[in-house]
């Protein structure tokens, strides 16, 4: 996946992570380390995840390391999406410690982020404490939140539309801040001429995947609610974009 082409970031490996200093812990900050964020979510979901595997990790930085967006991915006899949880940190009291469950689809890794984010909103001396109970409960909204993504996607397949119904939703899509202008140009690209054969059927989650396929370059501090909100916005308003 590549994240954050336009936001100054780039994506790193794990070891990347490790290797980024932590700043000093103070009396009322305590950092948390982005590797072991990395880490303990993938622990405690491998643990409670039972039929799933890890398949896949990624991660992306921005601001020199300071800001972390990252997405573990989980795969079971579905072929088609994996299950997925997307978690952002801070090194510089820009971001919450937050995390959102959903899917991704496995042939372009596009994300499909379904419920609510959970966060820490500050990291205070009870962070740790905190940040374990933040991650056993988003792990355990994690397989609600793919079933719900998963008949969400088979519902879109079956909602056909033409280019007008596209621009409508775009257009709403732009207008409630979902797509940027940068961002609207390639959703718009991607649903003329898809990048992969699978989205050239004129369906809603064609559209849906020409959405995600462009807010791959959000922001860390924007990306979890873009994504959330593609969702909200486009699924109960489908009869607007098929009419």
């Amino acid at each position: 996946m590549s994240m954050l082409l336009h936001a100054g970031g780039e994506e790193c490996s794990l070891e990347d992570l490790q290797a980024i200093p932590l700043p000093a812990e103070t009396r009322s900050y305590k950092p948390v380390s982005h590797y072991d964020l990395a880490m303990n979510i993938a622990r405690v979901a491998g643990d409670l995840l039972s039929g799933f595997s890890l398949h896949k990790s990624v991660f992306g930085t921005a601001r020199y390391g300071a800001q972390l967006f990252g997405i573990h991915t989980f795969s079971n006899s579905n072929t088609n999406l994996g299950l997925s949880i997307a978690f952002r940190n801070s090194y510089d009291k820009s971001l919450a410690i937050s995390l959102a469950t959903g899917s991704q689809v496995f042939i372009c890794d596009n994300l499909a982020l379904h419920g609510e984010i959970i966060r820490i909103r500050k990291h205070t001396t009870n962070v740790m404490a905190d940040l374990e109970m933040m991650i056993i409960t988003g792990v355990l909204r994690a397989k609600t939140n793919f079933s719900s993504v998963v008949d969400d996607a088979e519902t879109m397949k079956q909602v056909e539309i033409e280019n007008g119904g596209a621009y409508r939703a775009l257009g709403h899509l732009f207008g409630h801040e979902v797509l940027s202008r940068r961002q609207m140009p390639v959703a718009l690209r991607e649903w003329h001429k898809p990048s992969h054969t699978e989205f050239e059927p004129r369906t809603l989650w064609s559209l849906y995947n020409a959405v995600t396929e462009s807010l791959k370059s959000s922001p860390p501090q924007s990306i979890l609610e873009r994504h959330i909100q593609l969702h909200s916005h486009l699924l109960p308003n489908q009869e607007l974009w098929s009419a």
